[in-house]
């Protein structure tokens, strides 16, 4: 009786107690048991792809936006995963990164990609000792090399997925960065194609229609461009978008997913030769190192496999070459299927490759990455240091000057570029100064003297490595059997007078280089000149027709007394375009600003010397009307 009453007078001082508290801190209470209800929820409740999306990956083609869904709900989900949107796709597809860590790191992550940049000598500062190692996987650049999407998912799955230890271990010392799909538009012209013509029962068949797409195929984006041929040039709005997203944060490994013929084994690192002479012994090191984690995966599994051969690390504009000379381990993987593989497709071995199987593959070798990252991590980011401290030395050429007398609008296509990869420049320190070094004009080495208007490109600094590798007169390759092209440098495809130097130069104003040509347009001149020297000039000109203006193009040379016009001078008259008479001079105005072109007007069309204005050598200009051939028969 007395432990009984003991017990209950216990009993009642505790629950008198929980009373109290509650009722003192019921708003603290109830937030606590939110907190630990929602950490519980957010350790538990994780959806699988499988889980969200309502079948199992591999037994359908995900369109692009379902995928985007599950990037979001993940981050929603979890406190160590962030989704950016960087860009949109030209049929206005978002463009995203994920962005994973340990949820320790991801309440430092600006801090950490600071650091990442400090060490690449992209920003100015001492790193603090937060620095961690940062893989970023790319899938999808071809859109028809469809499985790369769908292992994504199961890829940020497992990596952020709250029971698997592993991973968690490894995103203690990593941040990872995965963007699902580079080419949305033809990801989804593949998707939509497979989902409209495949059987009920996928037919494995490779001669059965779902296994052979229509032009013009998913491979390219909506401009039919390869992306994966444009990393250096920049030509297309997928790859000017992500390069900046790209240049935050500056990855010290990178994978792009492919997929190759149907009948072709899993290809993965290390690369072919030739590998470019600046590629650093690390790189290649840590290539094997990486593929031989992969291989240990595939051997258990008895999955085939084969390195080194077919895919070389040479043409700068690849997902794999582009980041290796930006200082990463940059890496192709390519699983067997591309446009053909379907479901399930028949190999010319009688065996039946499945999707299943693909996403497989490169959900293994993605993980396998980031583990064998993860384990090697201080080396990683010690290395990665050490490349951008290194590579201006192993330049065999330390400036690239760019004469002042090339064409304006050249040198801002020229800037333009080398803005866009973070690339410095500026003008020579010392007016005038003989130099000695190789001219790209003449193919011989020559001096001349440096000029204020010249664009000096010095190698020491972060882009040291990119800049020799697209400069370089001429490249040296140690295999002469190569995957693609061998002949790229700047100054030829620009068509620049330009010379390359073994010594460096002094600059100043790095700034962003700008030209003027444009001019303010006279009202009611009886003729506007227009100087055709450029590309530039053919954007004015296209710009003028479509506005309504009738153009004509000297044949012959002829001067108004004040300039001299070379042939192709484009000349717009009153006559002809009274319809546009009062704007006339608006239109030309913002043709001008727009276009940076130089407009010139006259109020006579007697000319001093050759042609005049009415002369018959001087050409109306019909608007071409351009044709684009497609479908069975052109290559898209």
């Amino acid at each position: 009786m007395c432990k009984e009453r003991s017990l209950e007078s216990i009993s009642f001082f505790f629950i008198s107690l929980n009373k109290y508290y509650t009722n003192m801190s019921k708003k603290i209470t109830l937030l606590f048991v939110s907190f630990l209800f929602t950490s519980i929820a957010f350790s538990q409740s994780l959806k699988s792809p499988k889980e969200y999306l309502g079948y199992e990956l591999g037994t359908r083609f995900t369109r692009h936006h379902k995928v985007v869904e599950y990037f979001q709900y993940v981050a929603s989900q979890m406190g160590n995963v962030k989704v950016e949107k960087y860009g949109e796709t030209y049929e206005h597809r978002d463009l995203i990164v994920a962005v994973l860590t340990s949820p320790d790191n991801f309440k430092n992550l600006e801090e950490i990609r600071a650091n990442n940049l400090k060490l690449a000598r992209i920003e100015e500062g001492a790193p603090t000792s937060n620095k961690k190692a940062i893989v970023w996987l790319s899938y999808n650049v071809h859109g028809n090399e469809s499985v790369s999407m769908e292992a994504s998912m199961q890829t940020l799955f497992d990596l952020v997925d709250p029971n698997n230890a592993k991973s968690k271990k490894w995103l203690e010392n990593t941040v990872v960065i995965i963007d699902p799909c580079i080419n949305p538009d033809g990801r989804d012209r593949y998707a939509n194609f497979y989902n409209q013509y495949q059987n009920s029962t996928p037919n494995p068949d490779p001669n059965s229609m779902e296994h052979n797409e229509p032009w013009p195929g998913g491979r390219a984006n909506h401009y039919l461009f390869d992306l994966n041929r444009d990393w250096a040039w920049l030509k297309q709005a997928e790859s000017q978008q992500r390069l900046k997203k790209y240049h935050e944060w500056m990855p010290m490994v990178h994978v792009d997913f492919h997929e190759q013929g149907m009948n072709s084994p899993y290809y993965m690192a290390p690369a072919a030769e030739p590998f470019h002479e600046l590629i650093t012994n690390w790189q290649r090191e840590f290539q094997t190192t990486i593929g031989k984690n992969n291989a240990t995966y595939f051997d258990k599994n008895n999955w085939l496999y084969f390195t080194r051969q077919r895919f070389d690390l040479l043409y700068p504009s690849y997902g794999d070459t582009y980041p290796t000379y930006n200082g990463a381990i940059g890496m192709t993987y390519e699983q067997g299927g591309g446009g053909r593989g379907g479901l399930t497709v028949t190999t010319e071995m009688g065996d039946e490759l499945t999707l299943v199987s693909r996403i497989s593959h490169h959900h293994s070798n993605g993980l396998s990455t980031v583990e064998v990252t993860s384990q090697n991590a201080d080396r990683v980011i010690n290395e990665f240091e050490k490349y951008f401290k290194t590579a201006p030395s192993n330049s065999k050429y330390k400036s690239f000057v760019i004469k002042g007398t090339n064409h304006p609008d050249k040198l801002a296509q020229l800037a333009s570029l080398l803005d866009q990869h973070k690339i410095s420049y500026g003008n020579p320190v010392i007016g005038k100064k003989a130099v000695s070094g190789f001219d790209y004009q003449s193919g011989t080495n020559k001096s001349v003297n440096l000029t204020a208007n010249d664009l000096i490109i010095n190698v020491d600094q972060s882009k040291a490595t990119l800049i020799s590798v697209l400069f370089e007169p001429q490249t040296y390759y140690s295999d002469s059997l190569t995957y693609d092209i061998t002949a790229w440098s700047v100054p030829y495809a620009y068509g620049l007078d330009a010379m390359a130097l073994t010594e460096s130069v002094s600059q100043k104003n790095t700034a962003a280089y700008s030209h003027s040509s444009s001019t303010k347009v006279e009202e009611k001149a009886y003729a506007y000149f227009i100087p055709y020297t450029s590309f530039q000039s053919a954007k004015f000109l296209a710009y003028l027709q479509s506005a309504g203006l009738k153009i004509r193009s000297a044949g012959m040379p002829f001067s108004d007394g004040t300039r001299t016009y070379q042939p192709g001078t484009l000349i717009v008259t009153q006559r002809n375009n009274e319809h546009l008479s009062d704007e006339i001079a608006q239109i030309l105005n913002a043709g001008s600003s727009k276009f940076n072109v130089p407009v010139y007007s006259t109020t006579t069309g007697f000319m001093s010397s050759g042609v005049d204005v009415g002369s018959g050598d001087v050409h109306y200009i019909k608007a071409p009307k351009v044709a684009l051939l497609g479908g069975s028969g052109s290559s898209s």
